[in-house]
């Protein structure tokens, strides 16, 4: 895993030197660079695959082609065979990267279909004169990139591109707006106006002549669900399709590991691995926490126990957590509202002291319609359709009365959640349903904020696009789409990349994805039981304390922390468009117990990194 930068246009080797200077804990092991008259690339490398071979920027022979890349590709040894078969000549002995390289020689852009991996890579064609850089299919590995005027840069993070003389760091409402609306930004936006994220499964080209960029979507996951597949078969083969990923996603020069928590989707990881890698090797990971309703420690050992290895566990104080969260904001780079960033940090620094590499279940979730909103979806329905809108609005001002528990998805939250998705016509309950605040109170914290529409636009695309009418297939498309890369996904590799960790998903391999896509929907939600299919192919892998326990999410207590002041909001804010005096009466309501902000102080803090917090 690594960290990369460039421009093509105006500045030097110190300004790209700036630029990787900042994207050191992403790649900790060595650094390269590389300048071709106005064309700059850097590198900053987690050494993970042919420590030797892999030295980044990497040129061909020739010197026509050079890239540099972030991530890993889990099927390079068998395009690395069908290369040298048309000719090819690698100088590395089993470097992924260099694999790009005579990829795209030999089939330019049509290379992106064929890659199964996570990537983020920019490739400089010396004889075209022309950058061209992509990110793999769900965006597990992120790609900013910026232009003015003849300039073109690009990174892995947006406060590398800001290192640049001719980039401002100037602030957009809107991004604002739709991480207060979403509790992340939702690509093509960054935080700053100049910056853009690549999103996920596109490509760009910049011609370095003419000053154009052209981008392209390349891939797009969607739901098309085959009829008459057989129940029994199709868990077999997705079993088979698991234990193949898992195996390819093992492949490292380094040691390596596997994230458990306990719940089906991280057990599965592990228990797979298992069957690749001896006991001795298999080390597995888990975080537990003092306050009962966050700890999932025994569902772990339990899991340990059955799948073998060495399971390793750290008991954490959460009174003291919260002090962590100064070393995160350093390095957050982007805000991001999930308060479970720290708990997997936290995860992801423990396994770091033994392992680079930790393989995990993120993923599951999205793919086999695994979260609360699935469940709720026919009950919303019915609701909004029999509940007259006076009734609803008695409803909602008597559940707003419960008294705040701060206690892990407590029953009073999730009410208070679901009705105030209830407020919305459909296409906007599943956003609103995850937002750290409800599109009418985005004028409480914002001085003259966009329309909702504006704030909501992808989510709301999203819906208009959907080939299917079935509300469970919609929502697992908004989830994959949109909620997975932008949010779970950026966490995952925010929290890993500041301990210098590489993390792997199997679960988005490109087989299983193509085979869940074409999945019918009651394999995944039969209206009663999630992952149905899933939990059925690992059946005879796993115990049922596994199989059947409730699912908890892996959270933090903000709530209580910002109630009891060990979290607070910087006395003054350094950004602009917010309107303190509405998020500090936010925070004293909390604090008086008169309504669960939770989500949105915690998106707050994420926010307004200033450290004179009161």
């Amino acid at each position: 895993m690594c960290g990369i930068a460039g421009f093509a246009g105006p500045g030097d080797i110190e300004i790209l030197r700036k630029m990787t200077d900042c994207l050191t804990h992403r790649g900790p092991d060595d650094e390269g660079f590389s300048q071709d008259a106005d064309v700059f690339l850097g590198h900053r490398r987690l050494t993970v695959l042919d420590p030797e071979g892999g030295r980044q920027p990497m040129w061909t022979r020739d010197g026509e082609l050079a890239v540099v890349f972030n991530g890993e590709i889990y099927n390079h040894a068998e395009l690395r065979v069908e290369l040298e078969q048309k000719g090819h000549r690698f100088q590395s002995d089993h470097s992924d990267t260099e694999t790009l390289l005579f990829g795209y020689r030999e089939w330019g852009a049509d290379l992106l279909p064929r890659l199964n991996g996570m990537f983020a890579f920019v490739i400089y064609d010396r004889k075209k004169r022309r950058l061209f850089g992509a990110r793999d299919r769900f965006g597990q590995k992120p790609l900013y990139y910026a232009m003015r005027g003849n300039l073109f840069a690009f990174a892995s993070e947006s406060s590398a591109l800001i290192q640049h003389p001719h980039i401002d760091a100037e602030i957009s409402k809107l991004s604002l707006a739709k991480y207060f609306g979403h509790g992340y930004i939702p690509a093509p936006h960054s935080l700053y106006t100049q910056i853009n994220k690549l999103p996920g499964g596109w490509s760009l080209t910049w011609d370095i002549a003419k000053g154009e960029l052209e981008k392209h979507c390349w891939w797009r996951f969607k739901l098309e669900p085959e009829p008459d597949w057989e129940e029994d078969q199709t868990a077999e083969q997705l079993l088979a399709l698991l234990d193949d990923a898992v195996a390819g996603h093992l492949e490292a020069d380094v040691p390596l590991g596997v994230f458990l928590s306990g719940g089906i989707d991280s057990s599965t990881i592990a228990a797979m691995a298992a069957r690749h890698v001896d006991a001795d090797n298999l080390h597995s990971f888990s975080i537990g926490f003092e306050e009962p309703s966050f700890d999932e420690s025994a569902y772990a050992r339990l899991a340990a126990s059955h799948v073998g290895g060495k399971h390793h566990l750290r008991t954490v104080a959460f009174a003291n957590a919260h002090e962590r969260v100064a070393e995160i904001l350093a390095r957050l780079d982007e805000p991001l509202g999930d308060s479970s960033l720290l708990p997997t940090w936290l995860l992801c620094g423990f396994a770091r002291e033994k392992v680079t590499v930790a393989l995990g279940g993120d993923g599951a979730d999205e793919l086999f319609a695994g979260y609360d909103p699935f469940r709720a979806l026919r009950l919303a329905s019915l609701y909004s359709k029999y509940c007259p809108k006076p009734v609803h609005r008695v409803i909602s001002l008597m559940v707003s009365r419960l008294p705040v528990s701060h206690r892990n998805m407590s029953l009073d939250f999730k009410l208070k959640k679901t009705l105030s998705g209830l407020d919305y016509p459909e296409p906007w309950q599943l956003p609103v349903w995850m937002a750290p605040i409800p599109p009418s109170a985005l004028e409480e914290v914002i001085l003259d904020p966009p329309e909702p529409e504006a704030v909501y636009s992808e989510a709301l695309a999203l819906w208009d696009a959907s080939e299917t009418k079935n509300p469970v297939d919609r929502t697992l498309e908004f989830f994959t789409n949109l909620y997975l890369q932008d949010g779970i996904l950026v966490k995952l590799d925010r929290a890993a990349m500041m301990h210098g960790l590489e993390t792997r998903s199997p679960f988005l391999d490109n087989h299983v994805v193509d085979f869940v896509r074409r999945m019918s929907t009651h394999f995944k939600f039969n209206g009663k039981t999630t992952k149905y299919i899933l939990r059925k192919a690992v059946q005879p892998l796993l115990p049922d304390s596994v199989l059947k326990r409730p699912k908890k999410g892996f959270g933090s207590p903000v709530g209580a922390w910002f109630k009891d002041g060990k979290l607070s909001l910087p006395a003054t804010f350094d950004l602009p468009y917010l309107n303190q005096a509405g998020i500090t009466e936010r925070l004293r309501r909390h604090r008086r117990g008169k309504i669960d902000d939770r989500l949105f102080l915690w998106a707050c803090r994420m926010l307004l990194k200033n450290d004179s917090a009161r």
